[in-house]
């Protein structure tokens, strides 16, 4: 098989057109499964994320570079059919114990619970994932390099090993053959990990096999219907919040704790756990079908066109920003990635119907086409420069005639 090398390139767009097809299939059988405003919010948290991978990626090449040259114990691993299951196996129970310590240590639930913060279960949630949780995972996986696997294929197989992970991430598909649903992970099992209900908190963390929580006591049945989310949510669409909202709540209970010691201790305790001096935390109240209130603000009026057309619009942003393709620098692939995040700050200012969005959306339009025309080497003579100038005005003209309200007006369902 050779060596895996950059998958990402493959399985990014078949994880786009699974997510168009769940669409289409709930439109069609009219479930309401998926929100256009939660969409909207994990595609944005999605495109801001990839802008870290590859930061990430030239760090665990580095890195997992010197334990392999240096502290390998078998040589020449190559990826045959055998060594792809034995490294895929690998990863899945490593993630398994990552998996389960991201949901009982305070920073690394910081990391992961954007990912839980979503109220729904379809493939574009699979997409919400944290700035910082990759980078964690990457920082338990080196024992792999140590074993002899390649640093290219052990960060190739993370991304396999994630997109089986995304596989699970939908209520379209019920629960499987009873040999599957005791070996593997199934959208039924994922279905329960992502569940607020009380039986079935902390559950379920396997990716790829079921066995590791059977085998560890973290099993549990999809039985009642599962209500999606997390305890003390945080109620935005922008991803800076998403990304952020626990790391805050800890630093603002470290700056609270009256002892040295306590403003250190708290980010590596188990969740819940309160530093001395300061109030414990309110009893839990189970969330249910009945009493669930999803995050639903107003949003400037006829936002679903402009937010859609932009959305395509940052895709392709993004993939001049990761690409190895792109003819873009290294300096013009950060502008173009603080320009991916002002996109996708303003997606949420948009759904939110924040009154700043109007001066920020005209800021972002006119350099971001700017930045576009300059960093393409558009001329006269390219018939793109004529689509950017025209998508421009329109989105200016846009902004004009529905964003600079006083009144946010909720947009119908």
């Amino acid at each position: 098989m050779g060596s895996l090398g950059n998958i990402y390139t493959t399985l990014t767009p078949i994880a786009i057109i699974f997510i168009l097809v769940e669409i289409g299939l709930s439109a069609y059988y009219k479930k309401d499964l998926i929100s256009f405003e939660e969409l909207i919010a994990n595609f944005g948290t999605a495109l801001g994320n990839q802008t870290t991978n590859v930061l990430v990626a030239a760090g665990v090449y580095f890195v997992y570079g010197i334990l392999w040259s240096h502290f390998r114990l078998i040589d020449n691993i190559e990826m045959t059919w055998y060594n792809f299951i034995l490294l895929l196996l690998g990863v899945d129970f490593i993630f398994y114990w990552v998996h389960r310590w991201g949901h009982h240590v305070n920073i690394m639930w910081a990391a992961h619970s954007p990912h839980h913060s979503a109220e729904e279960m379809n493939f574009a949630v699979a997409l919400r994932a944290s700035v910082t949780q990759r980078l964690f995972s990457f920082f338990f996986f080196w024992p792999l390099t140590i074993i002899g696997f390649k640093p290219v294929d052990i960060y190739a197989m993370t991304a396999i090993h994630l997109f089986i992970a995304f596989l699970h991430h939908t209520e379209l598909v019920p629960k499987l053959w009873r040999w599957i649903e005791f070996v593997f992970t199934t959208p039924s099992h994922h279905r329960v990990h992502h569940g607020v209900n009380f039986k079935y908190l902390d559950k379920n963390f396997g990716e790829f096999l079921i066995v590791w929580d059977r085998l560890f006591g973290t099993f549990a049945e999809e039985q009642e219907k599962v209500v999606y989310g997390m305890y003390h949510p945080p109620q935005s669409w922008n991803p800076i919040t998403i990304n952020f909202h626990y790391y805050i709540s800890l630093w603002k209970d470290a700056k609270a704790a009256p002892y040295v010691i306590d403003k250190f201790k708290i980010w590596f305790m188990p969740l819940g756990w309160r530093p001395r001096g300061l109030a414990p935390l309110e009893p839990l109240i189970e969330s249910t079908p009945a009493n669930q209130q999803k995050y639903r603000p107003a949003a400037m009026p006829n936002a679903r066109p402009y937010l859609i057309l932009h959305l395509i619009l940052g895709v392709v942003l993004m993939m001049y920003v990761i690409s190895a393709k792109s003819d873009w620098s290294v300096a013009q692939r950060w502008i173009g990635a603080l320009l991916l995040w002002h996109t996708i700050i303003d997606w949420g200012g948009i759904m939110e119907a924040k009154r700043w969005i109007f001066f920020s959306e005209n800021i972002r339009i006119i350099y971001g086409t700017a930045i576009a025309i300059l960093f393409c080497g558009l001329t006269l003579t390219s018939p793109a420069l004529y689509v950017l100038v025209l998508l421009a005005l329109g989105s200016i003209g846009w902004v004009w005639r529905y964003f600079r309200i006083n009144v946010p007006v909720a947009e119908a369902a």
